[in-house]
């Protein structure tokens, strides 16, 4: 009963996992019904080929007459050149149904990697999010799309291979088919051995993208701090954890394909003795033993070799487990019900009683309440990792807080929708993003309508027109991968361009010139003060200069507000922080 049990439950996760791809082959459902159909004639003419030693072999056999038998060779080449015809078109009709499905599903994976909030990917490599959304995609759909059609050819073939051995000799049959039984008997537990090493596979596998991925980014420093025999030492390790689990499943699975090989000879020798009585006997002809036999062996070789394309189908029915965890899980980031819009003309943003921290166990911010009116610049200063960006990535939802809550003209932010949400929110970081592409493709970041007249006043409010101008194709340059064609403050400068284009009322500087030079840092500055005019700005500043004429700085030290005031007000306190801060600069 519990193996019966068991049984069931391993139908139950096969057909499960196929169920959930279905609405990804619904709109290919034409092509892949073909497809299927195809595989009937494909495994059926295997038969054909086998029922036809029979009249062969008796009229060679007994009748000594090679003239009868003129026609069998040929119609054997006939319908295996059908045979080949079909199995072609069959492979083309799978390969383009499993890659628009690999596409539709990828499609969705990378909708759903968009949604994902700040947290997803402070938690995970660039290896993983490759493998998990990618890689996992091409082992699901190619590899079950092929392995659906090779044993639906095998299931046809296999039935139209029993009828001829029934046909030949019930008795024969009968040994076949208990050892047929007795050799797939070893796959019943196959996921359960495979299980927790694919886990881990999938981990390492992960590492290994991660290793080139770094190796791509992270050049210049490996280069100038001599790291290639430490990168290559790390990359090492990563591959024998590879090959070792590679070998584990080799322990746990590769013994199948043997014991099956040997139940399958014993079978083959119990027939070859017993059909050696039967024909004795009289109960049989050599031509049905020959054709018995032969349909024997087209029914027992891909049986021998079943152990491996189980362990692929298991793979690929794994990889789709992970795929559609992925798209069942919902960010925690997400619009509420009703969510509304917000309104061009934003009047005030407010911090009420938040705290929020990256780990339940040690919060980043506590306890901060602070109102910002629209139009004015509040700067926010203090100790390195005291909260100052973790303050400004709250407006936009990067994150979410735990305690309180951030109003914009009232409005909770968590009720409005995310979109108008951060459309009215620009955000020049410290170390910008840029894309692979153009300097225009990097301004314009895929904004429909924009005129070009707008676009040269993002240039020149961003001070890049005499650098534009110096270039061979101007806007439309290459900057390379992540802008590595381009300096410092060059990038800085796009990205500002970029946030005048956007337009957006609310401006957030995440101390976007602490990494520049002084000749850089005033060019961008410039664009900076540009950007600030008649805009809601937050500035995250490390450099206490360029904050000077803020409405209001707040010092934030330790995840608390520990002090608020303009530059003058702050300065003259006593034992202030601010103060100490400003005179150590000045220093």
């Amino acid at each position: 009963m519990l193996k019966i049990m068991k049984n069931k439950l391993a139908s139950s996760y096969v057909i499960q996992n196929y169920k959930k791809i279905l609405p990804f082959v619904k709109p290919y459902w034409v092509r892949a019904v073909i497809a299927m159909l195809i595989t009937i004639p494909i495994g059926s003419m295997d038969a054909l080929i086998a029922l036809m030693l029979k009249p062969y072999m008796d009229i060679v056999l007994v009748e000594k007459s090679v003239e009868a038998t003129v026609y069998i060779p040929i119609l054997i080449i006939v319908f295996s050149l059908f045979q080949s015809s079909l199995n072609y078109l069959a492979t083309y009709l799978n390969t383009w149904v499993g890659r628009k499905i690999a596409n539709d599903v990828k499609i969705k994976l990378f909708d759903k990697l968009m949604s994902y909030e700040a947290s997803f990917f402070d938690k995970r490599n660039s290896g993983e999010i490759q493998y998990r959304f990618n890689n996992d995609v091409d082992t699901a759909c190619n590899g079950l799309i092929a392995n659906l059609k090779k044993f639906a050819t095998r299931i046809f073939s296999s039935i139209a291979l029993i009828c001829v051995l029934l046909y030949n000799s019930w008795q024969l049959a009968i040994i076949a088919l208990i050892v047929m039984f007795c050799a797939l008997y070893p796959l019943k537990n196959i996921r359960k051995r495979i299980k927790d090493i694919m886990k881990k596979t999938v981990f390492s596998g992960a590492k290994v993208m991660t290793h080139f991925n770094e190796a791509f980014s992270g050049n210049r420093v490996i280069t100038s701090y001599n790291l290639k025999n430490y990168q290559s030492k790390k990359f090492k390790e990563t591959l024998q954890t590879v090959f070792t689990l590679g070998i584990k499943m080799v322990q746990r699975t590769g013994l199948m394909s043997p014991i099956m090989h040997f139940i399958i000879s014993i079978g083959i020798a119990l027939v070859i003795w017993y059909g050696s009585y039967l024909i004795a006997s009289g109960e049989i002809t050599p031509g049905n033993f020959v054709s018995f036999l032969a349909a024997l062996l087209m029914l027992y070789t891909p049986i021998k070799a079943l152990g491996n394309d189980f362990n692929s189908v298991m793979m690929s029915l794994m990889a789709i487990e992970r795929i559609f965890k992925l798209l069942e899980d919902s960010p925690s980031i997400k619009n509420s019900e009703n969510a509304v819009k917000l309104d061009e003309n934003i009047t005030s943003i407010e911090y009420q009683n938040v705290s929020f921290g990256y780990s339940k166990s040690t919060l980043s911010l506590k306890n901060i309440n602070i109102k910002i009116d629209a139009g004015t610049t509040v700067a926010l200063v203090g100790n390195s990792g005291g909260g100052k960006s973790t303050f400004a990535s709250l407006l936009p939802r990067f994150y979410d807080i735990d305690e309180g809550k951030i109003t914009i003209d009232g409005k909770n932010i968590k009720d409005i929708d995310l979109y108008s949400l951060r459309e009215h929110i620009a955000v020049v970081f410290q170390d910008n993003f840029l894309f692979s592409g153009t300097i225009k493709e990097n301004i314009i970041l895929g904004r429909e309508n924009v005129s070009q007249e707008e676009i040269d006043l993002a240039v020149k409010s961003a001070c890049l027109e005499e650098f534009i101008s110096e270039l061979e194709d101007g806007l439309d340059s290459q900057i390379g991968e992540r802008g590595v064609l381009i300096s410092g403050g060059q990038k800085q400068r796009i990205a500002i361009a970029r946030a005048f284009l956007k337009n957006a009322p609310v401006v957030i500087l995440d101390e976007a010139t602490s990494a520049l030079d002084n000749k850089s840092e005033a060019v961008v500055q410039q664009a900076i003060d540009n950007l600030m005019k008649n805009r809601t700005v937050i500035v995250i500043a490390h450099r206490l200069s360029t904050v000077r004429n803020a409405d209001k700085i707040v010092v934030i030290n330790y995840g608390q507000i520990a002090e608020i005031g303009t530059h003058d007000e702050l300065v003259e306190k006593a034992n202030g922080i601010y103060a100490s801060l400003y005179k150590a600069q000045l220093r």
